[in-house]
């Protein structure tokens, strides 16, 4: 029945697209067109849905945030508001809201520091999307070439297959140089990938930021910012496959063949490891420590519906987990404080640098859009797919076919969408 229904309304639309045709042909061409019997058709054709355009979403507000290029703490709380927190001893440090990008308050935001591990975020939003999760590597020795001493590792065994979700939540749980390794040579190479972190940093508007090394490990001019590292965190939580690599507590990993071993995520503030307390609602993201960085973090966590994003970059105190009770203190600060302070500047990129990713490049940063929910990706999340699609041009090609007397067909034409992995 579905089936007669349809043919019977194509058919009628494409007679009455014919007639069309003919019509606007001149005189001469009309006559030379032979008559011929047919029974007469009273159907009318199908009207048209109507689909009023949407109304464009409103650009989010322009936020002033040369006040981030200057030193101290940038903050301007509303009567009643508490300050931030005055005992916080790192050298830099970050909050804003992961939503909307605005920053809540800053300290030396743009200040260009050691970056450690935190740069893996980077690497991660630079390589994910050109890796099938699925997809498979043995990894060689000589994938694994140039790996710093002392370097953190998972444990990949040298001749063993790999799927890429396994290397990546060994970058992520274990902060695992070999991973990065074993990733950056099927993204085409170290020197390629390190050259395409660079270019993705500016294209998200992370200026403060030089890359020398996929990893994060020390190297002569290596740095970033609590701004450019913040950049990296909110682009990640808008990516479900990284958002669910980075607030996965703990794994099991393949070790030699029909083996696995555990391995549990080095931010301690998600993990609660070494006695650490976790932090209510902890999103997690990246953590990091180098002799020269010390220890730097990138921290979101959700409280219905904010979340709030820190950064926090070597804290001075000298206690052992200072890089988490800071960042404790400023994201408390941060959930009582958002909607009640005036943001001191954006995360978002700056309108030139937007134009210039407005095609949509693995969509995993922007400006925000204009609804609170559903801006941060749910960490289970692993892509969606697309819907079929009527192409109207497809339709009247066909009708002027069948005007001049070929063969019409009438097909329906689909698409489908999905991401990686």
């Amino acid at each position: 029945m579905f089936i007669r229904s349809a043919t019977r309304s194509a058919l009628t639309g494409t007679a009455a697209l014919a007639a069309g045709l003919l019509v606007l042909l001149p005189g001469a061409a009309r006559a030379a067109v032979p008559a011929r019997s047919a029974p007469a058709l009273t159907v009318s054709p199908p009207a048209l849905p109507r689909a009023d355009p949407l109304p464009p979403a409103p650009a989010p507000p322009y936020v002033d945030s040369s006040a981030l290029y200057d030193s101290g703490t940038q903050a301007k709380p509303a009567p009643g508001t508490p300050a931030p927190p005055g005992d916080i001893s790192a050298l830099s440090w970050l909050v804003a809201d992961a939503d909307t990008g605005d920053v809540l308050a800053a300290d030396n935001a743009h200040r260009k520091l050691p970056p450690a591990s935190t740069l893996k975020t980077l690497f991660a939003l630079t390589a994910m999307p050109h890796l099938s999760a699925s997809a498979q590597r043995t990894v060689t020795q000589a994938d694994l070439s140039g790996i710093e001493p002392g370097a953190s590792m998972v444990g990949i065994v040298p001749g063993e297959s790999y799927h890429v979700s396994d290397l990546w939540r060994g970058v992520f749980l274990s902060s695992g140089s070999d991973a990065v390794h074993a990733l950056a040579a099927m993204n085409g190479g170290w020197d390629t990938t390190v050259a395409q972190m660079q270019r993705e940093a500016k294209r998200l508007g992370a200026r403060d930021t030089h890359v020398v090394s996929c990893d994060g490990y020390d190297h002569p001019g290596q740095v970033s910012s609590a701004f450019d590292l913040a950049v990296f965190g909110r682009a990640g939580l808008s990516n479900p496959q990284f958002a669910a690599y980075a607030s996965t507590r703990d794994a099991q990993f393949p070790g030699q063949p029909g083996a696995t071993f555990g391995i549990q995520n080095t931010n301690r503030l998600l993990s609660g490891a070494h006695g650490v307390q976790t932090y209510p609602g902890m999103i997690g993201i990246k953590n990091g420590y180098t002799s020269q960085a010390g220890n730097t973090l990138i921290a979101a966590a959700r409280h219905g519906d904010r979340t709030i994003l820190v950064t926090v970059m070597n804290p001075q105190s000298g206690e052992s987990e200072a890089v988490y009770n800071e960042a404790r203190e400023l994201l408390d600060w941060g959930f009582e404080a958002d909607g009640h302070t005036t943001p001191v500047g954006s995360l978002r990129p700056p309108p030139r640098v937007q134009a210039a990713g407005a095609d949509g490049t693995r969509g995993v940063h922007g400006a925000a859009p204009a609804a609170r929910h559903g801006r941060v990706a749910e960490a289970s999340g692993t892509g969606a797919g697309g819907s079929s699609g009527f192409l109207l041009p497809v339709a009247l090609i066909g009708a002027a076919a069948l005007a001049s007397g070929g063969l019409f067909a009438l097909r329906r034409v689909s698409r489908r969408r999905g991401t990686a992995g």
